[in-house]
């Protein structure tokens, strides 16, 4: 069964930096692309950056310049370093196979808050 566990949100100030992590289990990781996605309240789930199986990413506009993709294929967890935080990145963060459809279940996500 997939598994998906997002980690390292929290509350940051805004111009500040979190790093979060998503440990993915049930499938061949090192195979597939993989995405971070944010869903703030009241708004669509989108997609923030993805970065492909060998390596190799793509940003939204939003975040390009301020965040970085990475993973790690011998822990099967990608990660996603947030620079320069600003309030509209306030979101839950979740993680998932670049893939259509997506593997289910999501996880739980990890919520970031930036405010002052």
């Amino acid at each position: 069964q997939v598994q998906l566990v997002e980690s390292g949100g929290g509350l940051v100030q805004p111009g500040g930096s979190l790093r979060l992590s998503c440990v993915a289990s049930g499938f061949s990781f090192s195979s597939y692309p993989m995405a971070w996605y944010r869903q703030a309240p009241g708004k669509e789930r989108e997609r923030v950056a993805t970065i492909g199986a060998p390596g190799g990413a793509f940003y939204a506009d939003f975040v390009q310049g301020r965040f970085t993709i990475s993973r790690d294929n011998t822990l099967n967890t990608v990660y996603l370093q947030m620079n320069n935080l600003k309030p509209e990145d306030t979101a839950v963060y979740y993680c998932n196979a670049r893939r259509v459809p997506s593997f289910e279940p999501w996880g739980q996500g990890t919520q970031v808050t930036v405010s002052s």
